[in-house]
């Protein structure tokens, strides 16, 4: 997916030739302590902060100068850190400004009503405005908004970021179930809810990889891997 990409925030060089993949109908976790470089990766994948060098691709398409409109259409879904639905839309307006017409052979057509068998508590504030509705009611609609997207691969950035546990549990068992559909790269510091969701793992510190494998290779790895995980 990435290969050897360089990101700056102006003249400071965040990640240094970082590359890694995500393969389909798996969850992929990307770990690492604060500023070691996740957001700044995802936020790359979807076009929002374009690397100088290197390359990223999905399903053989590049995207490293695509816009983030393009790489959208091309399958690939993002829920930003910190949930940004549009506070001023209705639940139903929300889900329904991202519905696709179709998708693309191999993707799967997500439509409204799906959406909200998986997340029964929007059925029932569809003529609910965004800004009103609980953390955990917004985090499930930034789902349900890009899944309408009907995307082959999905970034969820800190998804259960000050979340109760209940509803932590609850998207648990949303995320587990999306796999079947995509693939998944979940940013998470809660360390037990990535392990638990987790088939591949990808630690990064400063702007590098520094493990790629699987959840088991990860875990016979930990204690080593601790100083560059930080709390989590």
């Amino acid at each position: 997916m990435v290969d050897g990409l360089h990101v700056f925030y102006g003249e400071s060089h965040v990640l240094h030739g970082v590359s890694w993949s995500a393969a389909p109908s798996r969850v992929t976790a990307l770990l690492g302590r604060n500023g070691a470089g996740k957001s700044t990766t995802v936020q790359s994948i979807v076009g929002l902060l374009p690397p100088r060098r290197g390359r990223i691709a999905y399903r053989g398409r590049e995207l490293q100068r695509a816009s983030p409109e393009a790489i959208s259409r091309s399958g690939v879904a993002f829920v930003p850190q910190g949930r940004r639905v549009f506070g001023s839309l209705s639940v139903r307006e929300n889900l329904d400004v991202a519905a696709r017409k179709g998708a693309p052979a191999g993707r799967r057509h997500w439509r409204r009503e799906e959406v909200l068998r998986m997340f029964p508590r929007l059925g029932e504030r569809l003529g609910h405005v965004a800004q009103n509705l609980s953390g955990g009611e917004q985090q499930m609609l930034a789902i349900g908004r890009a899944l309408m997207t009907c995307p082959g691969l999905l970034l969820l950035d800190e998804p259960s970021e000050g979340l109760a546990p209940q509803i932590v549990h609850e998207l648990q068992g949303v995320i587990a179930g999306l796999r079947a559909d995509m693939a998944v790269v979940l940013v998470e510091q809660n360390l037990g809810l990535a392990l638990a969701l987790a088939d591949d793992v990808v630690v990064l510190d400063t702007g590098r990889v520094v493990f790629a494998g699987t959840r088991e290779q990860f875990e016979a790895s930990q204690a080593q891997l601790q100083a560059h995980l930080g709390v989590g």
